[in-house]
């Protein structure tokens, strides 16, 4: 056994993935790991795009329920004002009535 025959892995030959040496074969490669790369973004974007349709979709509920809940607030705001007033005259016509 040559020091050359311990420096190799066990593992058998066909494993290994050798880097293309001619030129129009890297070339190759590099357009196919691009394609793909391209691909993966596309997917991503896609992606990306569908969540910002759910965001866009739960912000508009959001809104719808902000708004409903502003509206009854001012209806109770409202309720509120004539139940003072009912009580203002209860107690001005309470005082009247005291001698």
């Amino acid at each position: 056994m040559s020091a050359t025959d311990t420096a190799l892995p066990s593992t058998p030959q066909a494993a290994i993935s050798m880097f293309p040496q001619r030129p129009e074969d890297r070339l190759r490669l590099a357009l196919r790991r691009l394609d793909e790369a391209i691909g993966e973004q596309s997917q991503a974007t896609a992606g990306l795009r569908s969540a910002i349709g759910d965001l866009s979709r739960t912000m508009a509920k959001l809104g719808q329920s902000v708004n409903g809940y502003r509206n009854a607030l001012d209806t109770t705001a409202i309720e509120i004002e004539k139940a003072l007033a009912s009580a203002r005259r209860l107690q001005a016509t309470a005082d009247r009535m005291v001698v």
